[in-house]
């Protein structure tokens, strides 16, 4: 089977899209990237986190590799080369494309701005990752969600937690590693988190909710979305091993909220990205 041509069904597309037609993506929005999947390509639960839901690269998914190359090829690249480069004029152009294949990797995960310059051994400051990591989430590839804080300076001041705007960007970029990403439990842990996360992010863009993480010493909550009404915690069962209470903890602190666990018997995973269940 040859490789898809270039379509740019760019995930950068579909975002800019969202800007600028909202009304018109919603009906878009009304199937679920994991629903269109499904139906299209009979996409099972583990095939659709594992693969993302990108049409063009459906059809390779019999060969990982070659799925994987399309995917960097057909997808991460033009999208650094062509759309976060021309957000703007970026000085570190290089600096930026490693920031995204370090970050990709890391979705669901906290870490800090300067943990990110060290690992990519550069001479930059920490503004600079802040403001490479706003350009790839702009494009639509990767966020650095910040702890959600009423007080505005605490919030912008907080640690990012990465996400991926779709799961096919966190395996193309696990390289030869990425089997492990169903295979260890830990690993798809991250997985189902990113899935649930990158759900999110289209929603978020359509209704204008604000999406965040929290958490306050070891108590923590994986995504808290919010409207100038209501805030709901949602906390991801996802099969790895984790600390308990993030809810409980969260709830004392701000009792107004309301919780939704996704992964258990009132909220499985697949109602979720089905798009089954309410958010605000």
């Amino acid at each position: 089977m040859p490789l898809p041509e270039h379509d740019h069904y760019s995930i950068t597309c579909l975002c800019l899209a969202i800007e600028m037609c909202s009304v018109g993506m919603r009906a878009i929005y009304s199937i679920s990237p994991y629903q269109e999947s499904r139906e299209a390509f009979g996409f099972t639960l583990d095939e659709f986190m594992f693969f993302g839901g990108n049409p063009g690269a459906a059809p390779l998914r019999g060969d990982v590799k070659r799925w994987a190359s399309y995917i960097t090829d057909s997808i991460i690249e033009p999208s650094i080369a062509k759309d976060v480069l021309a957000l703007e004029d970026v000085r570190n152009p290089a600096l930026l494309r490693r920031l995204f294949y370090l970050g990709a990797p890391y979705s669901s995960q906290e870490i800090s701005y300067r943990k990110l310059l060290g690992q990519l051994d550069d001479r930059g400051n920490t503004a600079t990752i802040a403001h490479y990591l706003e350009l790839l989430a702009q494009a639509g590839m990767v966020s650095g969600l910040l702890k959600y804080d009423p007080k505005l300076l605490r919030e912008k001041s907080s640690s990012p937690r990465l996400l991926v705007h779709d799961t096919a960007l966190m395996t193309a970029a696990y390289g030869n590693r990425r089997a492990f990403l169903l295979e260890d439990p830990e690993l798809k842990g991250r997985l189902v988190e990113s899935a649930v996360g990158s759900y999110l992010v289209a929603p978020s863009s359509i209704d204008g909710f604000a999406f965040n993480w929290w958490r306050e010493g070891s108590s923590e909550v994986d995504f808290v979305i919010s409207d100038e009404r209501q805030v709901v915690a949602i906390e991801v069962k996802s099969g790895r091993v984790k600390k308990t209470g993030g809810l409980t903890e969260f709830m004392l602190r701000f009792p107004h909220a309301r919780t939704l666990v996704v992964g258990s018997a009132g909220c499985s995973l697949q109602d979720f990205l089905l798009g089954r269940v309410p958010l605000l």
